[in-house]
Order: structure tokens, then C-alpha cells, then sequence
């Protein structure tokens, strides 16, 4: 493609990076605290910062140099449903990450681990001296909490997790001493450091998590208050009354989210200081946070996050071209990229197109365990159904649509630049518009016959088939709008489908 035709925008899309892992950095000789603190030190309320941060935190290399403290870093959100919104801001509370290339995997919560030889035994060492956000230890007790009185209580968490076990069977968790812990299992499950790793529920952490009660740990200092094993069941009743929740059940995971209640102890970088129901959801800096810069420098540098309710995208997108955030990549509408990047002298921001390697940013998510309709049934659990639709969708006209032409038309499948990949070709496999070959797939199946309008019908002959998309609105791109395109894109397929909001 010649320079002069390449998409809007192209030339914004930047490279991978990230911040780096001193893996065998040793503990900086002196310790630095962010200046809002320097107060609540001097009169006591705080200890000292040597006195905060375990005994080897975590070091990291920021991407751009040693930073400043202070200052708010202004954001937009669209309500209590968006606390994904601060999520991805507190996600600092993992057991262990994936490098930024997704490559290897870096110490976190954990300081180190290990296998058993036959792949039954993960066990995970701990911070010594890593404390929650209110000062109290962080150790294996709050491991065993979560096994012993959240996981498997049918009453918090009712189905047991896939990722906890290993053909069927469900892991434990047992601790060894205050500092070691150790996620035990029937048979050979080497993918559990994966699991870990990952944006799962067993890896996600205890704040992303929230109310799932997922992630492997939890303050049990705190949630105790909250549990009729260790408070009276007249007691937890009448916080359930006071809290305006129905049940003991609903009390703790509302005390166990934290975008919701300010008073529950984190380990992120961040704590809700007002909650997400409001329209001005706060953060702020967590005095007890574990990592470092390799100068000493307590993480993280900047002292609040302000989160301002918009009441609908276009209002947030038109507050982004204005100025009024530092950083909003969230609910950021593409379509728009002429008007940012007119506006970007006179909002004082720049843009940047960051690479995704996640697979897509829209999807049709195919419920294939749905049942209330037998006819729908049967075709949306049959692969060849599911194949032409697919080829149904003419992806390259979504792209200059809705991502004005920069995005990478293709399936789920992760980008061929990540390890996670299964082959560059999963990214076109039944994923290139082919109308003819889906009206084949379809004749094959036995969705041979067609009403006046070209649709095609039944096989129980009670009409014409109807499929029946839920786009979620108000949040990230225009999915309903997209789906719409969809929909009138498989009239060349004879499917109808209808799109609701």
C-alpha cells in the first residue's frame, strides 16, 4: 500500500512496552515515600516507609525513567458497571505476572515458587514483612481463609472454579508457615503457573476479582467481621440490615468488593477512597504498597485517580477531545480519531494507537449451551452452522467502518507476535468473507429452504430462522451499530438476526 493511501492514523501505532522486572535486584539501600505522606509519618498515623514495604519489595524499571510524585490523574467513567474502569489500575495484586511481552513469567505478590517434581505441588513464597493496605500482615492465613471459608462455601461461591483443578478434580490449598503456602493437586497440573498468571479467576486477585471472591486470598482480618463461621449469625444479620443488602451473603461480596467499600484492605497500588457508585469515583495511593523503583522510590508515584461519571459515550468522548482527562484509552471511540487528533493542540493531549494482541476487540459470543429453543439449539452446537456465519461477516468493511481502517481484520485467535498463538492462520480461518462457501455450508446441513425474502427456515417448519443478538451499549465501541452491520450483512447468507440492546 502506498504511504499516501495508508489508513488514518497508522503512523500513531506505536511498539510493545513495558516496565521491567529487576528480578535479582537487592533491597535499595534507602527508602523514599510520596510527599502526602510525609505528614501522616511525622504524627504517627503512618510508620515509616522502611517500615511499610516488605522486607524485599518488588523492584521495577519504569518505561520512561525514574518518576515524580503527586498529582491527579484525571479519567472518565460510565457508572458503577464500569469498575473495570479502576481494575486494570489496581491489577498490581497478582500472585505472579507475564512479562509485557507475554513471554515469561516475573515475580509478584509471590517473591518466588516451584513445582514438585511430579508437577502435584506449587508452592509460593511469600513477602516477609508484606502488609495490606491498613498495616495488617499479609501471610498464608489469608490463603487458607479464602480456601477453607470462601471457596468452599457453597453459599459464596456455589460451582467450584475449572481453573483450581485438574481433570475434574479440585485443588487445596494447605500453608506451611506464615510466609509459604501451597496449592496442592490430585494429579499433574504444570499449567497452573499459567493459570496464575493470567486474567483468570484464580489469577486475577483478590481486587479484580471483587465479589466473585476469586484470586486465592483475601484479608481475612477483615472479611472475619463479615462471616457467620466467626461472627454471630444475630450479628451478621443485623450488618446485612444496616448495609441495606438482603442476606449475609450479599453483605460479603459487597465487603469484599473494593470499588464499592472504601474500608476493605488491598494489596494493589490504589484503594478506593470514594466509592464507584458516586458520580466521582477517587483512588488513592495505598501507603503499603510492595514494589519500588531501583532509586528506592515507594510505588506508585502519582497520588490520586479521579474517575468522573459521563452519562453516556458520546459525552465521555467529547470530554477526551476537549482535554478533561490525562489518559483515557477506555470507551474511546475510534470513528473519532479525525476529531482527537484536529483537537490536540487545543486540548493539550496526544494521540497513540496502542498494538492489541488480544484476539479482537469485538466478538460474537455463541451460546452454546442455550436450550429454550431446540431448533436455535441444534444449529448454534453444529461447527459447520458456526463456520459460515462466520464467513458471512465481511470484516474488512467493519474495520473501515468502525476502526477507520487501522484495525487487523481476523478471528479471537491472539496475534502470531505472541507465544499464546496457535498459528497466523487461525487469524483467517473461516474468518474471511466468503458468501459462496457459507451458502454451501449452510445447503449442507439441511437449511435448504427459503422463504420470499431470501431467509431461510426452520427445519421444523414453524418459519423462518431467527437468530437474536445482545449488544452491550454504553460502553467501549458501538457494538449494537456493528452488530446491525452484521445483520445485514447475513441477508447474503439467508440468516436473520435480530439485535437487541
Amino acid at each position: 500500500m502506498a504511504a499516501q493511501d495508508a489508513p488514518l492514523g497508522s503512523a500513531l501505532i506505536g511498539e510493545l512496552e513495558g516496565p521491567i522486572v529487576l528480578v535479582d535486584a537487592p533491597r535499595p539501600a534507602t527508602l523514599q515515600q510520596a510527599p502526602m505522606l510525609d505528614a501522616l509519618v511525622a504524627d504517627g498515623t503512618l510508620p515509616p516507609v522502611e517500615e511499610r514495604v516488605p522486607l524485599q519489595p518488588l523492584v521495577v524499571q519504569p518505561v520512561e525513567g525514574i518518576g515524580t510524585y503527586g498529582g491527579t490523574l484525571r479519567r472518565g467513567f460510565t457508572g458503577p458497571g464500569d469498575d473495570e474502569n479502576g481494575n486494570r489500575w489496581v491489577s498490581g495484586d497478582k500472585l505472579v505476572f507475564w512479562d509485557y511481552t507475554g513471554t515469561e513469567f516475573r515475580p509478584a505478590l509471590a517473591q518466588s515458587w516451584e513445582f514438585s517434581d511430579d508437577d502435584r505441588v506449587f508452592t509460593i513464597h511469600l513477602r516477609e514483612g508484606h502488609k495490606w493496605s491498613d498495616g495488617a500482615p499479609f501471610t498464608a492465613d489469608d490463603f487458607v481463609f479464602w480456601y477453607e471459608d470462601m471457596y468452599t462455601n457453597p453459599d459464596l461461591v456455589p460451582v467450584p472454579h475449572a481453573s483450581f483443578a485438574i481433570n475434574g478434580q479440585q485443588g487445596r490449598i494447605e500453608k506451611v508457615d506464615e510466609t509459604t503456602v501451597q496449592f496442592i493437586f490430585e494429579e499433574p497440573y504444570p499449567l497452573f503457573l499459567t493459570i496464575l498468571g493470567g486474567t483468570t479467576f484464580m489469577g486475577s486477585g483478590h481486587m479484580t476479582n471483587r465479589g466473585f471472591h476469586g484470586g486465592a486470598y483475601a484479608p481475612a482480618h477483615y472479611l472475619r467481621r463479615f462471616h457467620p463461621k466467626y461472627t454471630a449469625q444475630a450479628d451478621v444479620d443485623a450488618l446485612a440490615a444496616e448495609a441495606n443488602v438482603e442476606d449475609w451473603i450479599a453483605l460479603f461480596r459487597l465487603m469484599n468488593t473494593w470499588s464499592l467499600n472504601p474500608d476493605l484492605p488491598i494489596l494493589g497500588p490504589w484503594r478506593s477512597v470514594q466509592p464507584v457508585n458516586t458520580p466521582n469515583w477517587v483512588l488513592e495511593r495505598n501507603p503499603y504498597y510492595y514494589e519500588v523503583d531501583p532509586e528506592g522510590n515507594q510505588l506508585p508515584y502519582i497520588d490520586t485517580i479521579q474517575m468522573v461519571l459521563a452519562e453516556n459515550l458520546e459525552v465521555l468522548n467529547l470530554r477526551a477531545i476537549a482535554g478533561e482527562y490525562d489518559l483515557q484509552e477506555r470507551h474511546t471511540d475510534i470513528a473519532k480519531l479525525p476529531v482527537f487528533l484536529e483537537n490536540q493542540e487545543q486540548g493539550d493531549y496526544s494521540v497513540r494507537l496502542d498494538p492489541g494482541a488480544y484476539g479482537s476487540d469485538a466478538t460474537l459470543q455463541i451460546n452454546h449451551s442455550y436450550d429454550a429453543d431446540p431448533e436455535v439449539a441444534q444449529w448454534l452446537q453444529n461447527p459447520d452452522f458456526r463456520r459460515a456465519l462466520s464467513m458471512g461477516i465481511d470484516r474488512d468493511q467493519l474495520n473501515e467502518t468502525f476502526w477507520l481502517g487501522v484495525g487487523s481484520p481476523g478471528s479471537v485467535a491472539p496475534d502470531p507476535s505472541v507465544p499464546q498463538s496457535p498459528g497466523a492462520e487461525w487469524r483467517t480461518r473461516w474468518s474471511t468473507l466468503d458468501v459462496d462457501q457459507a451458502n454451501l455450508l449452510l445447503d449442507e446441513i439441511g437449511l435448504t429452504e427459503k422463504d420470499g425474502e431470501g431467509y431461510r427456515l426452520r427445519s421444523d417448519g414453524s418459519g423462518r430462522l431467527r437468530l437474536e443478538v445482545f449488544a452491550i451499549s454504553g460502553a467501549f465501541v458501538p457494538f449494537p451499530r456493528i452488530a446491525q452491520s452484521i445483520a445485514q450483512q447475513w441477508q447474503e447468507i439467508g440468516i436473520q438476526l435480530d439485535v437487541s440492546e
